[in-house]
């Protein structure tokens, strides 16, 4: 059985000194990655790692929270990857257009809005100006290039879903993307949905719902209700690791290994196999990044 953790991160510092290893591991376990930059640094390496697996492809992109310098605790995260640090970094199209050219990179992202992490010492509505300048920067290049787009969102769906509706309407963006690490509402997902766009789903999925409840987000339990009910067409899967490992290795550095347990919790509640969810979340990457197994 093969899986795709269509959301990593393994060019990160977190595995400085055994990234092939998790690689190895991850292909072991029939698991293929698409790992995704967050700055012009990694994702550069991004496509530097993917050059060495043919397994393995990137995605570049400027992440909202390094358009300026904060230092902030993610209260979803394990202690060695809750503190974040960033840098101010403006995107730089003619960067990003010249990495794309590389045949491994799928995707632009990831980018997006994020209204959860806001510097306090900045101007709110400035901080999100720029998001909003930067998401339509992306999603411009994007659409020159011809790629999907992967999409972060935290506190903030109704905005960029106007963004992209936007952009949609405008007959841009013949290739879509995906909302990735999703944790909202089923009716903020159907306004995804209805401009084509996918979603997908972490570890978070996996958390025992009387301890768990998802920051930015709604209850896993909500979040569990949402996977029983959409379609096998509508959503893929990712790891984002190093972050947000998955039960039972919930609290420890995630790998691309463990999408496996994100596939056997969905399948448990939507009443499938593991085969099934495997065969319908495989095949929504495939066609959304023109990838192959």
């Amino acid at each position: 059985m093969k899986l795709i953790d269509t959301h990593c991160h393994v060019q990160f510092n977190a595995y400085k000194d055994d990234a092939d290893e998790v690689i190895k591991r991850s292909l072991d376990a029939g698991v293929f990655m698409i790992t995704v930059g967050t700055q012009t640094d990694t994702s550069r390496a991004g496509v530097e790692l993917a050059n060495k697996y043919d397994e393995l492809w990137a995605a570049i992109g400027l992440h909202p929270n390094h358009l300026c310098e904060q230092e902030f605790t993610d209260p979803n995260e394990v202690e060695e990857n809750a503190t974040v640090k960033t840098r101010c970094e403006e995107f730089d199209p003619d960067f990003y257009r010249e990495l794309a050219k590389d045949p491994k990179v799928v995707a632009i992202g990831e980018f997006g809005l994020d209204y959860f992490h806001l510097p306090e010492q900045l101007d709110r509505e400035q901080v999100i100006a720029d998001q909003k300048k930067s998401m339509r920067e992306h999603l411009d290049l994007a659409d020159e290039l011809g790629l999907p787009v992967i999409l972060h969102s935290r506190d903030s769906h109704a905005d960029q879903a106007d963004i992209l509706r936007e952009y949609v309407e405008a007959g841009k963006l013949q290739k879509k993307g995906v909302v990735h690490c999703f944790t909202g509402t089923r009716e903020e997902a159907d306004r995804y949905f209805e401009l084509g766009f996918l979603v997908s789903f972490t570890g978070i999925v996996t958390f025992d719902p009387k301890r768990s409840e998802i920051r930015a987000g709604n209850t896993t339990t909500d979040l569990q209700e949402l996977v029983r009910d959409l379609p096998l067409d509508r959503f893929m899967l990712e790891t984002d690791a190093p972050y947000l490992s998955p039960e039972p290795n919930r609290g420890q550095r995630n790998e691309p290994a463990y999408t496996v347990h994100i596939a056997e919790k969905i399948a448990e509640l939507k009443g499938l196999s593991v085969e099934e969810v495997a065969r319908a979340t495989n095949a929504n990457a495939k066609r959304l990044f023109g990838i192959e197994l």
